[in-house]
């Protein structure tokens, strides 16, 4: 129940229908199709169908456009629901709002001239169109194997051609790969005699039947299976000048200006962490469907293990909301600081607590008729998730408390680190 961990005088009647119908799609259709998702490592379709016909795809187009107009903070809340049920839904869907959230909060930012402001605002509404009229669905691949997008520009290229760009490259861990209608592509802008810059980045909407892309690989990870994260190879691929997603220059004017929005990833995990522990207070009270009513709750080592749990699920859900909901353009080094902290505290406290609901509720929470084990494993892969891994934000932390942001850049280091998409002041 919502009300066991939000205010609900804090939210809007809007927020709590969409937080309540999320809750119940998610506990209705999407937790009991997620054995079979995890088990087959399939795409879920019929979740997405769910998610369509209920206006979650558009929960982010701005409301001129014929969306539901959701800021950040009820995305990431609506997102967490989901994740209580099915983390690779939950997942997924962040693929997918995130592109719409990219465009819906991004062409006002101060860091662009008036051109580019009106530029982005002519291109985003091809996309928005897209997904209101015809429910399509938006894929973001970014990571490519091997090199890290945050610390040298991305591999993937484009040429400038007539009437649009040719692009080749790769992608790895394509999120709805095969599943989704359009891939939001980023890649470096090449020209002769120039080495590749950030600067440079550009981002396109590619369709799923453009010539030129192909889908390759096997898909048999250790959590997040419903993900179906396979590789994409584009090659010779051409896309108008219509598709740009944002003009020429600007992605790297947002980057390190809206660094929220990059942890749109948490809510998932934060999703995946409550529905572990709200498992564990049914398994304990013998309150599961289909379970014999044993009451466990006499054991006081497991009543101390389950107020463990509390308390660490409570700590993180309040740096976690708290962040969430203070989440903007332009944020202040003590708003950036605790981002940062939330997102590292949310992906590593996720394992922690499953791995604890694991070890109270005992040896048949290992078994897969169960949600504990697969919750287990989702919530392993939180950790690895660029740009905001557990590494890159000790990296992050130590950084920005110890240096102001005017001296990140002549730090001294014995590595490259991924440290572009580290916050600035604008002044910086």
């Amino acid at each position: 129940m919502i009300e066991d961990y939000y205010n609900l005088d804090e939210l809007t009647d809007e927020q709590i229908r969409l937080l309540r119908l999320a809750d119940k799609l998610g506990r209705e259709n999407f937790a009991p199709r997620s054995f079979e998702h995890d088990e087959n490592a399939s795409f879920p379709t019929e979740n997405y169908n769910d998610l369509r016909d209920h206006g979650f795809l558009k929960l982010c187009v701005p409301k001129e456009f014929g969306g539901l107009g959701a800021d950040f903070w009820t995305y990431s809340m609506v997102s967490a629901e989901i994740g209580k049920h099915c983390g690779a839904t939950a997942l997924t869907f962040n693929m997918h709002s995130q592109a719409m959230l990219w465009s819906s909060l991004m062409p006002d930012m101060k860091t662009l001239s008036a051109d580019e402001q009106t530029h982005f605002k002519q291109l985003r509404e091809k996309q928005f169109r897209r997904v209101v009229e015809d429910g399509a669905i938006f894929s973001q691949p970014i990571s490519e194997g091997g090199t890290n997008w945050t610390s040298r520009p991305i591999q993937t290229n484009c040429r400038k051609v007539d009437g649009g760009y040719v692009i080749n490259g790769f992608k790895k861990f394509a999120s709805l790969a095969g599943n989704c209608d359009y891939y939001c592509i980023l890649c470096t802008e090449h020209f002769e005699g120039q080495e590749p810059s950030h600067d440079d980045t550009m981002m396109f909407s590619v369709h799923k039947d453009a010539p030129g892309l192909e889908i390759v690989g096997e898909w048999n990870p250790l959590g997040m299976r419903g993900t179906v994260s396979r590789d994409l190879i584009l090659k010779d691929l051409f896309v108008s000048d219509e598709e740009m997603m944002m003009p020429p220059k600007v992605f790297i004017k947002t980057l390190s200006y809206w660094p929220h929005i990059y942890a749109s990833l948490s809510p998932s995990y934060m999703g995946v962490a409550q529905g572990a522990y709200d498992f564990t207070v049914q398994y304990l009270k013998g309150e599961l469907p289909d379970q014999k009513p044993i009451d466990r709750r006499v054991y006081p080592t497991k009543r101390a293990a389950v107020a463990r749990m509390y308390i660490m699920l409570m700590q993180t859900r309040t740096l976690w909301y708290q962040v969430m909901k203070e989440a903007k353009a332009f944020p202040s080094k003590a708003e950036v600081l605790r981002l940062y902290a939330a997102a590292y505290t949310t992906m590593e406290n996720a394992n922690a607590i499953t791995a604890l609901a694991i070890r109270t509720c005992g040896g048949q929470s290992m078994l897969k008729t169960l949600p504990l084990e697969r919750m287990y494993r989702d919530s392993r892969c939180g950790s690895l998730m660029l740009p905001y891994t557990a590494e890159i934000m000790e990296d992050y932390l130590s950084v920005l408390t110890l240096y102001e942001a005017s001296e990140i850049d002549n730090i001294a280091a014995d590595t490259v680190s991924a440290r572009s998409s580290i916050y600035r002041p604008l002044e910086a």
